[in-house]
């Protein structure tokens, strides 16, 4: 299962990690964002263990998501050593978050 990520424990889940994060920036009432939802979540089961994967409801977060400037949602951010290494905007097929995983891991 994916990550509850916030304001409050970002910082320690995602900056502090040594580990590869995938961060979903998303809200309830964006239909691409729960079209990914079930990618996120695969994801999280397929590289548990080996990558962080975690999702911020940007409305509940506003601190975390104007931090990384987030103006368009769904926005995956990938973040390895407190730095983001690669992103990607709006819904997209599982096979672009593999390769971006593959990547970076």
């Amino acid at each position: 299962m994916a990550l509850e990520l916030t304001d409050t424990n970002f910082q320690q889940e995602v900056i502090n990690s040594d580990k590869l994060s995938v961060v979903d920036f998303w809200a309830e009432w964006c239909g691409p964002c729960r079209a990914i939802g079930p990618v996120i979540e695969e994801l999280s089961k397929e590289y548990d263990g080996k990558v962080k994967v975690g999702k911020v409801n940007v409305d509940n977060n506003p601190q975390v998501s104007l931090n990384y400037g987030i103006t368009s949602i769904p926005a995956i951010l990938f973040i390895k050593n407190g730095e983001v290494v690669d992103k990607l905007i709006g819904a997209q097929p599982k096979a672009n978050f593999v390769k971006k995983i593959e990547a970076h891991k």
